[in-house]
């Protein structure tokens, strides 16, 4: 190889080596300062919409990582171009890619529709308390993928947005008012109209409580051992709580206090004459036997056994008497001895 195309050889490398250095350089640039760029405009947009009241809270964190992520995503494309790949192989790509991703992340791309579906209908904003299938607390922060809130003792819960928008969702802060009953129960025995006048201006009585709709009482049920009241009244969501505990404290200390009777379950027993006899002769009876000493332990009657004595031996005198035959002799007439 001559001089001259060892020559060319190095100018081209040369030459290949600092193009692909600038464009290394450069893509490396792009990168730094899209990044940079795309951090600086989430926090714009987050400062941008703190303070402002026609966009609602849940929003303004999305719309901030929105906005960065979509920097990020031009910033990608424009480095890939540096290095000669066309933009159309980009899309084709990136539309493969999303394919497959998409069928691996069925789950996580049902948290982004739920959590898209949320955030436009709305039914659950931040700082209200919901219910949400087996889920309560209070809403801190709606994100795509989950839904973070803060139960009533103040414990961190993170639940998927599937599981909140496949759920009925019952939110107890959206209407302004509720409805308060305080329920309590009488003695069959007690004035029934003097304890429902009393009821409902006890629950009047109360600032908390809305004059419209206007307080009302009623007999809600008639309970084995008690006449059961209901005092109704309405209040504003924020003091819901306080009056309802208020309420429900008073309502017994002061019932009492007016001479009205709080009764505890009970039954009363009625017997017909002969049950009542039969019983009388059963109870009888059992005191009776209770009544009666337990026999004493009987003692042991057995005799002990006598030891056999020895028999004497008879003689042979007596066997001969007793084996001597009576009969007489024929021919002497005297008897054989």
């Amino acid at each position: 190889m001559s001089g001259t195309d060892t020559n060319s050889i190095v100018e081209m490398i040369r030459a290949f080596a600092l193009g692909m250095g600038v464009q290394i350089v450069s893509a490396i640039l792009i990168l730094i300062v899209g990044w940079w760029v795309a951090g600086k405009a989430a926090s714009l947009v987050r400062r941008a919409l703190k303070n402002t009241k026609f966009v609602d809270n849940t929003l303004k964190p999305l719309a901030a990582s929105i906005v960065q992520y979509t920097i990020l995503v031009f910033v990608i494309i424009a480095v890939l171009s540096k290095f000669g790949v066309e933009t159309t192989s980009i899309i084709a790509v990136l539309g493969a890619a999303g394919l497959a991703i998409g069928l691996a992340l069925q789950g996580t791309l049902s948290n982004i529709a739920s959590g898209v579906m949320i955030l436009v209908l709305r039914p659950l904003r931040v700082d209200e308390f919901v219910t949400a299938g087996s889920v309560s607390g209070t809403v801190v922060e709606i994100t795509l993928f989950t839904t973070l809130m803060k139960t009533a003792d103040g414990v961190y819960i993170s639940v998927p947005n599937s599981q909140i928008w496949n759920s009925a969702i019952t939110n107890y802060s959206r209407n302004p008012t509720r409805r308060l009953d305080i329920k309590v129960g009488i003695a069959y025995d007690d004035d029934v109209d003097a304890a429902l006048e009393f009821m409902k201006n006890l629950v009047a009585s109360d600032s908390r409580i809305l004059a419209e709709p206007a307080p009302m009482s009623f007999v809600a049920n008639l309970g084995e051992s008690s006449v059961d009241i209901t005092a109704r009244g309405w209040a504003n969501t924020p003091d819901f709580w306080a009056a309802f505990w208020d309420l429900s404290r008073r309502s017994k200390t002061e019932l009492e206090a007016a001479g009205f009777t709080i009764p505890f379950p009970q039954r009363d027993l009625h017997l017909k004459a002969d049950s009542a006899e039969a019983l009388s002769a059963a109870m009888q009876a059992k005191a009776e036997a209770a009544a009666k000493p337990a026999p004493k332990p009987r003692a042991s009657t057995a005799k002990p056994k006598a030891t056999k004595a020895a028999k004497p031996a008879e003689t042979k005198a007596e066997t001969a008497s007793i084996d001597a035959d009576p009969t007489p002799d024929k021919t002497t007439g005297e008897t054989k001895a």
